[in-house]
């Protein structure tokens, strides 16, 4: 056995250590199914600002970010402005979503939405989006841990094997520990996780030389070489370039967008994918767990828009272009051979034979990257179960033992669910794990109502919500396959017109919502829906003398977005001079594609802190709360007294959906 090999077993069983112990303690102090859901909400501002950071940005950013950048170069490197976008939906539900867990007791952000609308089917649609569609997004992130594996240790260890392995470390902690488990975890995972995108984004400039050797072979690159995309419409290499505003193109599979896939409006759309990762319930629960508010905006300006942003535009973007300049050294094949963990899993193993300490660090880096994510998702779907359907509708007076135990329950079925998809249906589990995103993003209209918008409606919100779902599978690879099974050719791919699903589901969404709340106004219904904002105007409400300030503030969010993120974004093609033109054209010593990105990222920090602390977006000063923790709090529709035959209907068709997607997925 190599001495890398045993180097990364010694840091694994070391991590593994840290897991078990916080996962041992988070069963002791959970004595109610509040500690071992919502640990107690309890859990202190700093360890809320690193474990919603690291969930947050996770695996994608650890493993697909700087091998995105290394495919299709500058082009998606400007998604590095994910770390302003992202925490922007915290910013705006964040807040108010923890008011009214504290001020009406919500363990899940399906007891809100039942208790707001007054719909039982809400709930059930949150169990669903959290549960069902969690399962292969999960199995996606296991079976890349186990394939990681299986290149670090250069495949001594089966990549399903290590799959497996590491997925029951995983289980046992959350099962054990909970939220407070899945939260300390949290903390040393997320500082491994920025530690070694750091460490990896210094080896890429040390192997280049130093940053102005880095940028000198840019300069080269730009001049002489072409993207896989070939050159753009203006004849610049497409690493260099965003190749356009829009492409009215039939979607990837159909037909390629000249000079790349990011253009200005898929770079819009994929980011409100991107901002879909905040508004999913498994962050409405890390809100509902805090202590306290105070951790919301450290937390969105300075850890995720400011330091997270910074790693990736000067370290990620190190890793993605090293290999382009150091074409022997071993990591371009890695990631040709091992997909989108292949580029991290080359630096690694390459780290790993001079210093194997270190390879075995950076390896729990990364392995932290994709497990702060699992365990979340393991921990809340468990809980969603748990609140949702088995205290919701099958045990009503579950009292606190018997709703820990359904919800470890929950969290060994999510598990097994994920691995056996993952081992036995990878390509099903790729096509409905690319899903996740866009569904993510569709929840936004549901929490708008609940947090600013009295006058949207159930009816709207429910109908919006299915629209938007059923569009973003229809323009994904799973919703191609589906309507080929029944006979039907779709005259279009992924993502037309170069729009990410998402964007196209938040679009129909928000059309059907607004239109079908506009005729379905009821007063009695309106006059519930009020006393939920009544309570937030009270406690929320921006004081008197900022409320000037609200034009500016929204007016610097849609510019900045615009610049950053959407249609002015093809301005930093060239604005610091042609991306061809060398350092000696080029105004700030870098190609202007980045030096555009650095500067809407420090803006971005300046808008996101503008939003979060001045507007008091996310920050609460108020005193006087009272808050409501009622032992037996359910929504006002989904009680043991209101169960009626519409609940049971559509929990039939809930459980014939679930047979007939799972006949189709293995039969």
């Amino acid at each position: 056995m190599s001495e890398s090999i045993v180097w990364l077993a010694a840091a694994v069983a070391a991590y593994w250590a840290y897991c078990i112990y916080w996962g041992a303690v988070g069963a002791r102090l959970s004595n109610s199914a509040s500690d071992y859901f919502l640990a107690d909400r309890s859990l202190s501002p700093w360890i809320s600002v690193l474990a919603v950071t690291g969930c947050s940005f996770s695996a994608w950013v650890f493993l697909g970010h700087p091998a995105l950048i290394f495919r299709d170069g500058l082009q998606f490197a400007q998604l590095s402005l994910a770390a302003v976008t992202i925490p922007l939906t915290g910013v705006l539900f964040f807040k108010r979503q923890w008011l009214l867990s504290k001020r009406f007791g919500y363990v899940t952000p399906g007891e809100m939405l039942a208790d707001y609308f007054s719909s039982p089917l809400l709930r059930l649609v949150m169990v669903l989006v959290a549960v069902v569609f969690s399962v292969p997004f999960l199995g996606m992130q296991l079976r890349v841990s186990g394939a990681l594996m299986q290149v670090l240790t250069g495949g001594v260890v089966d990549g399903t094997v290590a799959m497996w392995v590491l997925a029951a470390m995983v289980f046992l902690y959350v099962c054990i520990g909970g939220l407070r488990a899945v939260a300390y975890v949290g903390t040393l995972q997320a500082l491994l996780m920025t530690t070694g995108l750091v460490a990896i984004g210094l080896v890429a400039y040390a192997k280049v030389g130093d940053f102005s050797t880095f940028n000198a072979a840019l300069a080269k690159l730009g001049a002489e070489a072409t993207g896989p995309w070939g050159r753009t419409a203006q004849g610049y290499n497409s690493y260099f370039e965003i190749p356009g505003v829009i492409q009215f193109t039939a979607g990837l599979g159909k037909e390629a967008p000249l000079g790349g896939p990011w253009t200005a409006s898929m770079i819009l759309t994929y980011s409100f994918a991107l901002m879909g990762i905040q508004a999913a319930p498994q962050f409405s629960m890390w809100a509902f767990s805090t202590k306290s508010p105070k951790s919301f905006a450290p937390q969105q300006v300075w850890a995720s828009a400011a330091v997270v942003g910074f790693i990736l535009l000067l370290f990620s973007v190190a890793e993605g272009m090293g290999p382009h300049i150091l074409q022997n050294s071993g990591v371009l094949t890695s990631l040709e051979n091992d997909g989108a963990g292949g580029l991290a899993g080359g630096y690694i193993r390459m780290i790993g034979e001079s210093a194997p300490w270190f390879g075995g660090l950076l390896a729990v880096s990364a392995l932290a990257g994709v497990q702060i994510i699992t365990a979340a998702f393991f921990s809340t779907g468990g809980t969603i179960l748990a609140r949702d359907l088995y205290r919701g509708y099958l045990n009503p007076a579950a009292d606190d033992r018997q709703q820990k135990l359904f919800g470890r329950i929950g969290v060994g079925l999510i598990a097994l669910a994920a691995l056996l998809t993952a081992t036995f249906s990878p390509a099903v589990e790729t096509q409905l794990g690319a899903l996740a995103l866009g569904f993510g993003a569709q929840l936004w209209l549901a929490l708008a109502a609940i947090c600013w918008f009295p006058w949207i409606t159930r009816e709207g919100v429910v109908l919006g919500l299915l629209v938007g779902l059923v569009v973003v599978v229809f323009t994904e690879p799973f919703g191609t396959a589906l309507a080929s099974f029944f006979g039907v050719d779709l005259p279009w791919r992924r993502w037309p017109w170069t729009i990410h699903s998402a964007g196209w589901g938040i679009f129909f969404n928000v059309v059907i919502g607004v239109l079908v709340s506009l005729v379905t106004q009821t007063p009695k219904d309106r006059a519930h829906r009020q006393r939920f904002h009544a309570f937030l105007s009270e406690y929320a409400a921006l004081p008197p003398q900022k409320r000037p300030l609200r034009p500016v503030a929204w007016a610097a969010a849609l510019v900045w977005l615009f610049f950053a993120v959407g249609p002015g974004v093809v301005l930093g093609n060239d604005v610091f001079g042609p991306p061809n033109g060398g350092i000696a054209a080029w105004a700030l010593g870098i190609p202007s594609l980045w030096g555009w990105q650095f500067l809407w990222w420090a803006l971005g920090v300046l808008m996101i802190w503008f939003l979060a602390y001045k507007m008091e977006l996310s920050v609460f000063g108020k005193r006087g709360l009272e808050f409501y923790f009622p032992q037996d709090r359910r929504p006002v529709a989904a009680g043991a007294a209101s169960i009626n035959w519409q609940q049971w209907f559509w929990g039939a068709v809930l459980l014939g959906g679930g047979v007939a997607v799972l006949h189709w997925m293995f039969g």
